[in-house]
């Protein structure tokens, strides 16, 4: 195996979830976790995921979900390397994490195999800073922060497209995205969107917005009351708890 930069082990779901992440460049945070809480998944059903990182996302999906299949994509080598072994260490046999760089979806069999049904459920956590700020000098941390304003549709036109009717499309995005996330579910079938604020404090304005929309579906979109993160003293309130520590859904 290639050598990889250092890392460090740590856990996600209050010691669940055993996960590395590198040193340096892009430190998995919340949206991961709080996005995987959105997805509807059952055991059984096939899950993709977009940009996936070292496999956070995937990880606390399966951990709440036993059964779950799941396919992450990735464009950062060292990267999917390590997301392999986060894998294997928490014992997730139909997790597989693959190269790619979206919106190109790769070919690859647990896609479009005899017996394997369009994908049930896809998410990501997109690249969040226009691609004309200022770069990161760490290429890994640049990738997986900047992205221009169309790429956004780009990854949900591509994500969408291996949805089965009905299958769901989940995002974690920055409230300044919101407007462009919802026009682009619309323009690929996705309705029934719904919009999840999730508010840092009490009376503060969310920063991050979970969106998800079913392919094909002609229900109206909701917006939901969301989740209050952080006290006012910065612990996290009980119902962050229970989805960030007990790994329990956010949505039905």
């Amino acid at each position: 195996m290639d050598t990889l930069p250092p890392v460090t082990l740590g856990t996600l779901l209050n010691g669940r979830v055993r996960y590395r992440q590198f040193c340096d460049g892009y430190r998995t945070g919340l949206e991961p976790v709080l996005m995987a809480a959105c997805v509807p998944a059952r055991a059984g059903q096939y899950v993709l995921e977009g940009g996936c990182g070292a496999g956070a996302g995937l990880l606390c999906l399966a951990t709440r979900v036993r059964g779950v299949c799941g396919i992450g994509l990735e464009c950062d080598s060292p990267t999917v390397l390590l997301g392999r072994m986060n894998v294997e260490d928490n014992g997730f046999d139909a997790i597989r994490i693959l190269q790619a760089t979206l919106p190109v979806i790769p070919d690859d069999s647990r896609l479009s195999g005899p017996g394997v049904r369009r994908i049930d459920h896809a998410f990501a956590n997109p690249p969040w800073h226009d691609h004309a700020s200022t770069p990161s000098p760490m290429s890994r941390r640049d990738r997986a922060r900047r992205l221009p304003r169309a790429g956004l549709a780009q990854w949900v036109g591509s994500l969408s497209a291996q949805l089965r009717h009905h299958g769901t499309l989940t995002l974690a995005v920055p409230a300044t995205l919101l407007d462009h996330a919802i026009s682009s579910m619309g323009e690929n079938r996705l309705g029934d969107v719904t919009v999840f604020p999730c508010w840092p404090r009490q009376g503060v304005a969310a920063k991050i917005v979970l969106i998800r929309g079913r392919m094909g579906s002609r229900t109206p979109a909701r917006l939901l009351p969301g989740i209050v993160l952080h006290h006012a003293d910065g612990a996290f309130t009980p119902e962050a708890c229970a989805v960030l520590r007990d790994g329990q859904p956010l949505l039905d």
